[in-house]
């Protein structure tokens, strides 16, 4: 797997069966705050316990970012993570890299530990699978969803309507998932698995990110 060092100076890496990084190479960890964590943070103030989807986990960063924002909230907020990611050559190179995020470690410390994390107020389980199965095996609603798949030209199974309306299944009313896509086909999909969408942060491109809620009922 080729190590790809992005413009922040944080470490991405290089996907042979897509043909892409697994993040922006304009800066990796930038994007993880910027594109992911940070517009999210609308959804869990004033919140005590938070529960995060992360559809495809790859290095971790956006999990990593949500809990330092989080935790700069309210230092005593119960954060549990349930992260989605079939390939496991991505998981490996964890214990590789060095992000500028405070919280990284508990990444780190996770995958030593079989895929599982629970310590000070944090719970963080990977199910690894094919994300269009193992999204059937949730439980529950979250306040935040991360949706970071490859491209919608290099994975456009998991940018589709159906699956859109699996997330939507397990987004609290007043929750928000947030993605880096802002693609018509991709909008188009999400506000017809009953998503209303507006546009989250320009980072490192001219095009913004996309921020999704629960479209209110007519």
């Amino acid at each position: 797997m080729k190590e790809v060092t992005t413009k922040d100076g944080s470490t991405t890496f290089y996907n042979d069966e897509y043909s892409e990084t697994y993040h922006s190479v304009t800066g990796a960890v930038e994007e993880a705050f910027r594109k992911f964590a940070e517009p999210a943070l609308e959804a869990v103030k004033n919140k005590n316990e938070v529960r995060i989807l992360d559809v495809c986990f790859g290095l971790g960063y956006n999990s990593a970012a949500a809990i330092d924002e989080i935790l700069k909230q309210n230092i005593s907020c119960n954060i549990e993570i349930i992260g989605l990611e079939k390939d496991k050559k991505i998981l490996e190179q964890i214990k590789n890299v060095e992000p500028a995020i405070i919280s990284y470690p508990v990444i780190k410390e996770m995958v030593e530990q079989n895929y599982k994390y629970e310590r000070n107020g944090i719970i963080i389980e990977l199910i690894i699978g094919d994300a269009l199965k193992t999204i059937k095996k949730i439980k529950g609603k979250f306040d935040i969803i991360f949706l970071d798949p490859f491209s919608p030209k290099k994975n456009p199974e998991l940018w589709t309507e159906s699956f859109f309306k699996e997330l939507r299944k397990h987004i609290k009313e007043d929750g928000i998932l947030t993605t880096y896509s802002c693609a018509g086909n991709v909008r188009r999909n999400l506000k017809a698995a009953g998503f209303e969408i507006k546009d989250g942060p320009c980072v490192g491109r001219r095009s913004p990110s996309t921020i999704a809620t629960i479209a209110p009922v007519v």
